[in-house]
């Protein structure tokens, strides 16, 4: 057999070994993505308002560590938390992974914690909104950490040719499980009696089923994926010390911090909505449950073909060329929910039908253009910064969401601040010259991007 077959049949192998490991790579999107979609954009926002409310004063007021809270609030100030603990938290394993090369033993850890505390759900109720803020602080916290490490493989399963349609991908799989499972939360709340049990009792179930839904379907990508030998030195710093080498290191990288910044910029806006818009539909716009896991439930649907559909956009007009399209659409999508009528469920799935054609695919061709942007061997530690845009820095849209409902009483009001997030972000991303941001971090520029 001669060498160039030899290595034919090599090159054969490992192709073959990637497409494994990228089938399994989706199924931790399949896995994780419901308690994106069922706890936190669902069924926790208003639940965990409600039972807030059971527990406040005559004022409307709860008092966790004796600080006077509105309890219409407190649900915003816990997503906030969340995301302070776990910009405290990232760096530090996206570092330790790097250092070992280990990381599936860390995004194991990362989801079972956060699994365990969605889990844990079932038993909120009364009220129990300390109970219920703290799994919210654990669970957010854990996924962040997870969607960190998960992301940090995508460089590592794909060519840089194929990364947009393997992101993309990714997401379909998490919108479509999400849609799945709504589907099966909307039978169970819209026929609770029929089963048995109260609506709350039913919320409760629908919480905890999405943990052990996480826990479950992680088993497939854990088996799926391999890690690989650490090119970054066993003595690299750990720690605040890991912290700050991280900054300084992407310092010298200033278009990639540029993106990054970028990113933090827009998708706090994104963020804010999907952690907000249930609590918006509720409170404000008065629709039922029912209407609101429809609505959600539309937007995964939609999400699944226009995070396809935006990867082929990306083929023909480059990814960052479709992004800042996505952003116009938020920017207009946005500023019309602000004049939504009270009491009137169609034009909020009018709304929720624009949101998911945008949403999987602003996400997941921002997560491909960003894996071109990071130095060879520096996966983890760069993807906790990524998550902190993501998840991580999504603090001041929430804060300022809790904050304008707290000084104004309207969640109208604060829906419409949002905008300037969309309007800033594009901005700065049309400002980031991609082409040589890839080339000056040391990776292979495609032909399109």
């Amino acid at each position: 057999m001669g060498t160039d077959t030899v290595r034919a049949e090599v090159a054969a192998d490992e192709a073959a070994g990637l497409r494994r490991e990228q089938r399994g790579w989706y199924f931790y999107d399949w896995a994780c993505s419901v308690y994106s979609t069922s706890v936190l954009t669902v069924f926790l926002g208003p639940y965990l308002t409600a039972v807030a409310r059971n527990a406040a004063d005559a004022e409307g007021y709860v008092h966790p560590l004796g600080i006077p809270v509105r309890a219409g609030s407190f649900f915003a100030y816990s997503v906030s938390l969340s995301v302070i603990v776990a910009v405290l938290i990232m760096p530090l394993v996206g570092s330790a992974a790097d250092r070992t090369g280990r990381k599936k033993p860390l995004l194991a850890a990362a989801a079972y914690t956060g699994a365990a505390a969605t889990t844990g759900m079932f038993f909120l109720d009364g009220n129990r909104y300390l109970l219920g803020g703290l799994l919210l602080i654990v669970a957010n916290a854990a996924q962040s950490v997870g969607m960190m490490l998960y992301n940090a493989y995508l460089p590592q399963i794909s060519a840089p040719a194929e990364r947009d349609a393997v992101s993309s991908r990714g997401w379909a799989f998490g919108y479509a499980s999400g849609s799945l499972v709504l589907v099966a939360d909307l039978v169970l709340f819209s026929a609770h009696d029929s089963f048995g049990l109260t609506q709350t009792e039913a919320v409760r179930i629908c919480l905890a089923s999405a943990g052990l839904w996480w826990g479950a379907f992680t088993l497939v990508p854990l088996r799926a994926l391999r890690d690989r030998h650490a090119r970054v030195s066993a003595a690299a710093p750990t720690g605040l010390r890991q912290l700050a080498a991280t900054v300084r290191d992407m310092r010298r990288h200033p278009r990639t911090l540029a993106f990054l910044l970028a990113y933090l910029v827009y998708n706090d806006g994104i963020q804010t909505v999907i952690t907000q818009a249930s609590v918006y539909g509720s409170e404000e716009l008065r629709l039922d449950q029912s209407t609101l896991i429809g609505a959600v439930l539309l937007v995964q649907v939609l999400a699944v073909a226009g995070a396809l559909a935006m990867g082929r956009l990306a083929r023909i007009y480059g990814a960052q060329r479709t992004v800042l399209g996505s952003l116009v659409a938020w920017t207009l999508t946005l500023g019309a929910g602000y004049f939504l009528p009270a009491r009137v469920p169609v034009w909020f799935f009018v709304l929720a039908g624009a949101i998911g054609l945008v949403l999987g695919g602003s996400q997941a061709l921002s997560r491909s253009l960003f894996s071109h942007l990071v130095p060879p061997g520096k996966e983890a530690e760069y993807f906790s910064a990524y998550e902190l845009s993501d998840r991580g820095m999504s603090w001041l849209g929430p804060l300022l969401f809790g904050l304008t409902y707290q000084l104004t009483g309207s969640y109208r009001s604060a829906i419409v601040s949002l905008v300037a997030f969309f309007v800033v972000g594009f901005v700065l991303l049309a400002r980031v010259p991609v082409r040589r941001a890839i080339d000056e971090a040391g990776n292979p520029v495609p032909d399109r991007i």
